[in-house]
């Protein structure tokens, strides 16, 4: 018996120092983690984690393939169960979800900050501040905690370089009466990424609604998503598109006639943020999924799939640019979550979707 107590006095003590060597740092302006949120860094350590993740995301299917794989290969007892589609419709899931009384996904990693900015508006977000988000430059992650950026997907000009002959430096280029019929876009009403460019071209002087009709009486082709304007310029059905960057350097990788521009205008960025579903049952699992793309080790895995990495010290991959070196287009965040479905409908109006 006195065996037995001295074991598990070994066995709190032990509990009690795991538990104060892993409180995290929170940032500038932000608020204090949420309660049980410190505890995770002791949970993934001694390697107790395990369970299902239920992990909703508008990942292209190959990539979320190998995040989730390098992801188990640290934590082998986490089962992550991936929901995969554009952001509107992953969005149009999640609100399902809330009218039927509880929303089924843990984890969200979706395109932007105005998507999420409007779930936190409806207390739809956990707080949760990693302490791998010290190692982003200011401004990427929500001042509460509600969701942090992981990567910089800037959509820039990509033409066939075999239909293109001297590659345009303007995003005017696209409305170009010489390129009448030859352009291609993603969809507002299924893209993210597409919803949140509406939105700060519409807002950034020289372009405008304008602009938007000018690509409509050019032409302008809209398709539903990045992977099939990418498509659709890389077998040369179109010859030029306004699409991520990321899609394209990987296609020029694969040996495809495709090239990209970074507009001398600037370009639109997103963040593909994450962020934890409030209540949800799996929040340490949540937590550790936060924290490993987060890490050195995650981002090197999103710079080695193509991404431009947020988190210092990792550098962007062949063919994309660093942060600190892109000219970005923007618009208030604020503004943006106001007015996106405003903005929709207009340009439903504007090209007849």
């Amino acid at each position: 018996m006195q065996k037995k107590r001295k074991t598990i006095g070994l066995i709190g003590l032990l509990t009690v120092l795991a538990l104060t060597g892993c409180g995290t740092k929170a940032q500038p302006g932000a608020s204090a983690p949420a309660a049980g949120a410190g505890t995770q860094e002791s949970a993934a350590a001694s390697g107790t984690l395990s369970g299902t993740l239920n992990f909703y995301t508008s990942q292209p299917e190959e990539d979320v393939t190998k995040l989730v794989a390098a992801f188990q290969g640290k934590y082998p007892d986490v089962r992550v169960a991936p929901f995969r589609s554009g952001t509107e419709e992953v969005i149009a899931k999640v609100q399902a979800e809330k009218q039927a009384g509880k929303v089924q996904a843990d984890l969200l990693l979706l395109a932007d900050s105005v998507t999420f900015e409007s779930l936190k508006r409806q207390d739809l977000l956990a707080a949760y501040q990693s302490p791998e988000a010290a190692k982003l430059p200011p401004g990427y992650a929500d001042g509460d905690g509600a969701y942090t950026g992981t990567k910089i997907i800037a959509t820039v000009l990509a033409v066939h370089t075999g239909k293109v002959k001297t590659v345009p430096a303007s995003w005017k280029a696209l409305a170009a009466p010489e390129n009448k019929n030859a352009a291609v876009m993603p969809s507002p009403l299924y893209s993210g990424a597409a919803a949140y460019n509406i939105g700060v071209f519409t807002r950034t002087e020289g372009f405008g609604w304008d602009y938007l009709r000018s690509l409509k009486e050019g032409g302008m082709t809209v398709v539903k998503g990045n992977g099939a304007v990418l498509k659709s310029v890389a077998s040369g059905e179109k010859s030029m598109a306004m699409v991520v960057d990321y899609l394209v350097a990987r296609e020029k990788a694969k040996g495809s006639p495709v090239d990209l521009v970074y507009p001398s205008e600037g370009v639109p960025v997103i963040t593909e943020p994450i962020a934890i579903v409030k209540n949800s049952p799996n929040r340490k699992l949540a937590e550790a999924f936060v924290d490993f793309v987060l890490s050195e080790e995650g981002q090197t895995l999103a710079s080695k799939l193509g991404y431009t990495p947020l988190r210092e010290g990792v550098p962007a991959p062949q063919g994309l640019k660093a942060l600190k070196d892109i000219k970005v287009l923007s618009a208030s965040p604020a503004e943006l979550v106001e007015a996106r479905e405003a903005d929709k409908k207009q340009f439903t109006e504007v090209f007849g979707q």
